[in-house]
C-alpha cells in the first residue's frame, strides 16, 4: 500500500518542475494528470491482476507487480517529453496495481465481518500515512538533486519492499484456487455486478474515490495558487493527510464496536454536512475563501473519508470471499478507473477559484451517501454481522 502512495504523493511539489522541463504555461493543469494517468493505471490492470492472484497466489503476482513498478519509476525518471512521462506513469501505475490487489486480497484471506473492516482500517492508514511525509521528502530531495530524483527514490524504496517480502507467507487457500481462463473470469466478474450490496457499494466508492482524485490533481494549484501558500504546500498538504491517518486509525476501533452498515451511514450523513459547508464557505469568500477556515473545514472532511472508504472495501466483498481477488480487483478498477475520470475532469476546472472543486465534492458525496443506502440489504439478505 505504501508503494501505490508513494508514487502518487512524492510527485506533487515537482509540478512546477514539470511545467518547466516540458515548456508548459505557468499555473498549467497538464501536471495533475501525472496523478490521473497514475490511477488509470492502477484501475484498468487489476482487472488481470485479481484473476491472476486468484489461479497463481497473492505472492508470484506482489513480485510481478513490483517488477513493472520499477520499470514505471525508472522510464518517468528518464522521460525526455510530457507524453512520455505520462506513458511511463501508466506503467508505474500497473505494477502499483498488483501490490493494491495483493494487499486487499491478503485481509479478505485472513479476516471477516468487523474485523475484516479493523484490518482494512490499518492497512489503509499506512496508505494515508505516507502522504504526510511523501510531499516534504520530495522537496527535500529536489532541494539539492533533479527533479528527476523523486523517481529513482521511488525505484530504490521498490527494491526495499522487494527484498522485505520474501517474508510474507502465501495466503490463498488450495481449494479457493481458480483456473485463469474467461469463462472463469466472466463468471467472477458476473457474480459480483449481480450483488446489490457489492455493486451498490463499489459505486458508492467510485464518487468518493472522485473527490479524493479531485483533491490530489488540484491541490498545488489551490493551496499555492488560489490560497497564495505555495512555499508552505508540503506542509499543509501533510498536515491534511495526518487527518487522513487519525481518521483511518479511529475507524479500527469505531467500526469494532458499533458495525459497519452504522458506521457507514452516520459517517456518509456527515460527510455531506461539511461538503455543503465547504460550499458556503467558498461561495462567502466569491470563490477564494479565508485559508484559515478552509483548510481546516476541508481536512475535516475529508479525514471523514477514512470512516467510509475501508468500509466501502470491506462491505463489498464480503458476500464475495472466495473470489477475493477477482472481486477487489474488479470493484477497485471501477472505483479508481471511473473515480479518477470524473475526479479529472472536475478537477481541470479548478483555475482560479475553489468554487468548481467544492460544487464537484458536494455532488459526489451525496451520490456516495446515496448509494450507501440503496446497498443496505433487508433483514433477510443481511450479510453483514457484527
Amino acid at each position: 500500500m505504501a508503494l501505490m502512495a508513494l508514487g502518487i504523493d512524492i510527485i506533487l511539489p515537482a509540478f512546477d518542475n514539470v511545467r518547466e522541463a516540458f515548456d508548459l504555461e505557468e499555473g498549467s493543469t497538464e501536471p495533475g494528470k501525472l496523478i490521473t494517468f497514475y490511477f488509470i493505471g492502477i484501475a484498468f490492470s487489476q482487472l488481470i491482476f485479481g484473476p491472476l492472484a486468484d489461479r497463481f497466489g497473492r505472492k508470484r503476482i506482489l513480485y510481478i507487480g513490483i517488477f513493472i513498478y520499477m520499470v514505471g519509476a525508472t522510464g518517468s525518471a528518464l522521460a525526455t517529453s510530457m507524453n512520455m512521462l505520462l506513458l511511463f506513469r501508466v506503467i508505474w501505475g500497473v505494477g502499483a496495481a498488483g501490490a493494491r490487489v495483493v494487499a486487499t486480497a491478503v485481509i479478505r484471506d485472513r479476516f471477516e465481518g468487523n474485523v475484516m473492516a479493523k484490518a482494512m482500517s490499518e492497512v489503509m492508514a499506512v496508505f494515508v500515512l505516507v502522504p504526510v511525509i511523501a510531499p516534504s521528502l520530495g522537496a527535500g530531495l529536489m532541494g539539492f538533486l533533479p527533479w528527476e530524483s523523486i523517481f529513482w527514490f521511488c525505484l530504490i524504496w521498490a527494491m526495499v519492499i522487494f527484498l522485505w517480502s520474501f517474508r510474507l507467507k502465501e495466503t490463498l487457500k488450495p481449494e479457493h484456487t481458480k483456473n485463469f481462463n474467461w469463462q472463469t473470469t466472466r463468471s467472477s466478474y458476473s457474480r459480483v455486478i449481480k450483488n446489490r450490496i457489492c455493486f451498490s457499494y463499489t459505486l458508492a466508492s467510485i464518487f468518493l474515490q472522485a473527490v479524493f482524485v479531485m483533491y490530489l490533481t488540484c491541490c498545488e494549484l489551490m493551496i499555492g495558487d488560489i490560497l497564495g501558500r505555495g512555499d508552505q504546500f508540503p506542509i499543509i498538504f501533510g498536515c491534511v493527510a495526518a487527518s487522513f491517518a487519525v481518521g483511518a486509525l479511529l475507524n479500527g476501533q469505531i467500526v469494532i464496536r458499533y458495525g459497519i452498515r452504522q458506521v457507514l451511514r452516520s459517517a456518509s450523513l456527515f460527510l455531506n454536512l461539511g461538503s455543503s459547508i465547504l460550499l458556503v464557505i467558498t461561495l462567502l469568500g466569491n470563490g477564494v475563501p479565508n485559508f484559515w477556515i478552509f483548510i481546516p473545514m476541508l481536512a475535516i472532511v475529508l479525514s471523514n473519508f477514512m470512516f467510509i472508504m475501508p468500509n466501502l472495501n470491506t462491505a463489498a466483498l464480503i458476500p464475495v470471499g472466495d473470489i477475493a481477488g477477482s472481486a477487489s480487483a474488479l470493484t477497485s478498477a471501477s472505483r479508481m478507473g471511473f473515480g479518477a475520470l470524473l475526479g479529472g475532469v472536475v478537477g481541470s476546472q479548478v483555475q482560479i477559484s475553489l468554487t468548481p472543486f467544492v460544487i464537484g465534492t458536494l455532488i459526489f458525496t451525496c451520490l456516495t451517501t446515496l448509494f450507501i443506502y440503496i446497498a443496505e440489504p433487508s433483514t433477510k439478505e443481511a450479510v453483514i454481522q457484527s
